[in-house]
Parts: structure tokens; sequence; C-alpha cells
């Protein structure tokens, strides 16, 4: 079955199904009088709301507000500063971890989700925590994690991870034929038949 055009999908079902790429998405939305604004799978929730309800935004369900009035972006910063439900990843912050740790510090996924994860704890525990962070990738078998909305970058690690002898190029032919194809749950991953597609 072939990949349908995107005016074509009435249900949320039908849509989410296929792989549609942001650009796609976003055309869609403004023809459909829908706001194009936030992250692909924003748009494409919007989009399948819409088909399955008629309403144009997706109900909310109210964030909890933070209870502290801690400012990230300017107040002083100590090894014995809390981290706040208010924590925020800002200039100031980046200033303080490079001091303590060194110019080589970054904020890594892993790392930024640990500081979410962690309020109540200390940015001197922050410190300890992105050194074991670090200390991982000398593992040589330690990989950098990949969000889940960028499917080509897990297939693509998944698909050579399982033929060391593919080359880019069959993996970008491999992959564009597998989105033209459905998918129940509209997520594309790897697996061993896909090697056929190549041929």
């Amino acid at each position: 079955m072939a990949r349908p055009s995107i005016a074509t999908c009435t249900t949320g079902a039908d849509l989410k199904q296929w792989y549609w790429r942001k650009a796609e998405l976003v055309d869609h939305a403004r023809t459909l009088g829908l706001r194009t604004t936030g992250a692909k799978f924003d748009i494409l929730d919007r989009i399948a709301h819409f088909l399955d309800t008629g309403q144009r935004d997706l109900p909310k369900a109210k964030p909890a507000k933070p209870t502290s009035a801690f400012d990230w972006h300017s107040a002083a910063l100590t090894p014995d500063t809390v981290l706040t439900d208010s924590y925020r990843n800002t200039q100031n912050v980046r200033r303080f971890f490079k001091a303590q740790l060194g110019q080589k510090f970054t904020f890594s996924i892993a790392f930024m989700d640990w500081l979410k994860a962690n309020a109540g704890k200390t940015l001197a525990d922050a410190c300890d925590a992105w050194r074991v962070l670090e200390a991982r990738k000398k593992d040589p078998n330690w990989q950098t994690q990949i969000r889940p909305h960028n499917q080509f970058n897990q297939f693509t690690r998944d698909i050579l991870a399982d033929n060391p002898d593919l080359d880019m190029d069959a993996v970008r032919r491999i992959w564009a034929r597998k989105i033209e194809r459905p998918s129940p749950d509209g997520r594309h991953v790897y697996d061993p038949s896909d090697l056929s597609l190549g041929d």
C-alpha cells in the first residue's frame, strides 16, 4: 500500500499510521486552519484530534505551577544551591557548571533529564551526577540517547548495529521505502525484514 496524500486522511488513526515530515504537517495544519506551532508530534496530535472531533485545540492538562520563585537566570549559584521545581537550563547555570566542571561541560539529554527529575538535590549533587554520566562514555558499548521523535536516527543506529557492512546510501534507500508503508502505531522502527526493501 502506497502512502496516501495527507489530505485524504479522514481520521486520526488513519493519519497516525503514516510517517509525515514536519513540513507536511505544518502545511496541512495551515490548510485546516489549525495552529502550526510546536514540535512535529504536537502538530500531528492537533490534526488527528481535529479530524476525530472537529475541535481545533487539544485538551490541555493544566501544568502544575512551580512553587519556587527562585530565579535561575540571575541568582548567585553555589554548590549548595538546591534544585527547585522552577529549575531552568539558563546561561547562568551553564556558567556555574563550566566553573565547577571545566570548559568541556555540556548539557546532555541524560543530564537535563536528571536535573528535571531531582528537585531537592543540590548543584553539588548535580555535578556528581554529570561526572557519573560522563564516565559512562568510556564504556565502548555506551551510546548517546536518541529522543523518541527522531525515528530516522534510531532506525539508522539499529539497522547498522544489525548490519555493520551496510552503507548510508543503502540505509537511506531502505528508510525511504519503509516510511512509504503504514505502521500500526505510527512508529517506524527497524526490523530485520527491512533489508528486503533495499533490493
